[in-house]
């Protein structure tokens, strides 16, 4: 696979995940760490986007950069 494209994919799993998917998960049940699954989905991406542009920043400083 491309590494380019591998990052483009993590560079829009967020928006995935917050915009695209967040109809389907707009529900009360099932309760987890005791939030709605709307909260804790949202909470959860809060958490995430970070890690994955932090990949993201690993990957191209290790690659260099962009030409």
């Amino acid at each position: 696979m491309n590494k380019r494209f591998f990052i483009f994919i993590l560079f829009i799993t967020p928006f995935i995940g917050q915009l695209v998917l967040l109809p389907y998960v707009n529900r009360i049940e099932p309760i987890l760490i005791g939030l709605p699954f709307f909260h804790f989905w949202l909470v959860l991406w809060i958490v995430l986007t970070p890690l994955i542009t932090f990949l993201i920043y690993k990957i191209e400083k290790k690659n260099g950069g962009y030409e």
